[in-house]
């Protein structure tokens, strides 16, 4: 079944069951500045969750294309993107659990013809805020999935939302196929505010979302997403365009040149800010990759193919493809004068086979090459050499103290200075530090660490994976030092009195003459360029959603703050 049959059966299944179609909202979300992106088909939707009667249709139903970097790293395996499209049913105080369950399966096993064989489903596992999701539970042995296809999941796995820092949120029940979750059922029962408050909605709604691009491989029986219709045009276009067949970069390049198409078409322009800034690092990232393949000069040809594979549903990118060109080639030609240089530079150190790259030479890299800190991270990372973010951010610290780059500042893998959420995740950066010292052993240090709006990201030597209770200590230990309220102090002082006040620093590193120290209570003291909350209650609630292998002895965290 291709997508086009797919979008349609879908949006006549709901048609028949009383739904309104609804337009597409805008990539960036026109009412709702707590988000970069149109992240999920919801959004438009929002305040219809908090007060039904503001909304003319009870149900609708839509087809929203979505924008999602968290996982950017992601990219380039078999089933994650940046850009997909969600095929979505919601209820605004109308139908609740039982229908959308219901709908669901009939959808997946009668208009699909999924063998219910291979489908399991899951179901929230509860916890101390919210409870056991029992009542999905009964629902899905109602019509008919056995206790042992009906497992359960935590939070991280199984409940949604809010979007932004508040908002509708609530348990979810996911349909998996072949392992493969494809549909995620929200029940949006409660909104958390800002401090991290749960209250029950006075009228529960239902919001779904089913990836068309995870569905479409299943229907059409692919192992990769690429393989499908939507992508393979994009694909095959690359792999006849470049000298070396890697599937990880041509996967990548796919991927990014059609959020990159979207992304223009409505206005977005490469920038060092706010949503310039991700499509410019899509585009770079993109024209790295392109370059690593040997794929022939200008990526803007993939354009074109992106255009032609969408036009019938999204007219407008026809009607725009002549600006869309016009600002991908300008970007490309910017980047690309330095991309070689920078790659050469970095196969020269690579050839010396060193262990670790060192903050100096991969600021040399950002300021003399535009090569972005996330791409030598990437393409050290392969090689299982270490990059270190503090060296390179004390580099860029620098280098604004200076006042030779005020414009260049942003574009960095890091902090943009001005977030408050990601202020948040940078304090909380240094609690998870020292608590991962005092659980596994003062070996822990940071060699590696990326923060996005939505997570942290942080990498230290160990070399064995942790084990659950070790990251429930953890977690625990950060969610104590929230509890307490403690006060953040920053101080200036001289290298030598922060090596001999035990402050945390990379010591092998040459600092200036004068450092700035954060201290955490008696709890984390690290040498670091900041910025801070002023107290650790503004934190909300610490949680690591994944631990895994960054590369030999070097294990990974990546963690949100609820």
């Amino acid at each position: 079944m291709n997508s086009a049959e797919i979008r349609e059966k879908f949006i006549d299944f709901f048609s028949k069951n009383g739904h309104i179609t609804t337009s597409a909202s805008p990539l960036v979300p026109l009412n709702d500045p707590s988000v970069l992106f149109t992240s999920a088909g919801m959004q438009q939707f929002k305040n219809y969750y908090l007060d039904p009667t503001l909304a003319k249709n009870k149900r609708v139903t839509s087809i929203q294309p979505c924008i999602r970097t968290s996982d950017i790293d992601e990219v380039g395996d078999l089933t994650h993107l940046t850009m997909l499209e969600m095929l979505g049913n919601f209820s605004f105080g109308d139908y609740f659990k039982f229908e959308a369950i219901s709908w669901g399966w009939e959808f997946i096993t009668k208009i699909l013809e999924i063998d219910t064989k291979r489908i399991f489903v899951t179901v929230y596992r509860g916890d101390k805020i919210v409870p056991l999701d029992d009542e999905s539970i009964k629902i899905w042995r109602q019509i008919g999935v056995k206790d042992q296809n009906i497992k359960m999941g935590d939070r991280e796995d199984n409940f949604w939302g809010p979007t932004g820092e508040e908002g509708p949120c609530g348990p979810t029940t996911e349909i998996y196929v072949d392992g493969i979750e494809v549909w995620n059922i929200v029940f949006n029962q409660y909104f958390k505010d800002k401090k991290g408050n749960f209250t029950e909605l006075s009228y529960p709604g239902v919001d779904t979302g089913m990836g068309l691009e995870r569905i479409a491989c299943i229907s059409q029986n692919k192992k990769s997403i690429y393989e499908t219709d939507l992508l393979l045009p994009i694909v095959n276009k690359i792999k006849n365009e470049s000298k070396i067949q890697n599937e990880k970069s041509i996967r990548i390049i796919a991927d990014h040149a059609r959020a990159t198409t979207f992304l223009l078409n409505e206005g977005i322009v490469p920038s060092n800010k706010e949503q310039g800034y991700v499509l410019r690092r899509l585009m770079r990232r993109l024209i790295v990759h392109a370059n690593l393949i040997g794929f022939n000069e200008p990526t803007t040809q993939i354009i074109p193919v992106v255009i032609k594979n969408f036009s019938n549903i999204y007219g407008q990118l026809l009607d725009n493809e002549e600006k869309i060109l016009e600002i991908a080639l300008s970007e490309e030609e910017k980047f690309s004068k330095t991309i070689k240089l920078g790659l050469k530079r970095l196969e020269k150190i690579f050839a010396s086979k060193p262990k670790k790259i060192t903050g100096e030479e991969t600021f040399q890299l950002y300021d003399s090459f535009g090569f972005p800190f996330e791409l030598t991270e990437e393409l050290a990372k392969k090689e299982n050499i270490i990059v270190n973010k503090c060296e390179f951010d004390t580099e860029l610290l620098k280098q604004k103290e200076r006042s030779r780059t005020a414009t260049k500042g942003l574009f960095k893998g890091g902090l943009s200075g001005g977030d408050e959420q990601e202020k948040k995740l940078h304090t909380a950066t240094h609690l998870l530090h020292a608590a991962l010292r005092i659980v596994l052993g003062e070996h822990v240090s940071q060699m590696g660490s990326n923060i996005t709006p939505e997570r942290l990201r942080f990498d230290f030597p160990h070399n064995e994976k942790l084990t659950p209770s070790k990251l429930t200590k953890i977690e625990n230990l950060v969610n104590e030092q929230i509890k307490k309220a403690l006060p953040i102090i920053k101080e200036e002082t001289t290298i030598t009195e922060a090596r001999d006040s035990a402050a945390l620093g990379f010591f092998k590193h040459k600092y200036g003459e004068r450092v700035t120290i954060y201290s955490i209570g008696d709890f984390s003291k690290e040498i670091c360029g900041g910025p801070h909350v002023k107290n650790t209650k503004e934190l909300g609630h610490f949680k690591i959603i994944k631990e895994e292998s960054s590369s030999a002895g070097v294990r990974r965290i990546k963690a949100i703050l609820e």
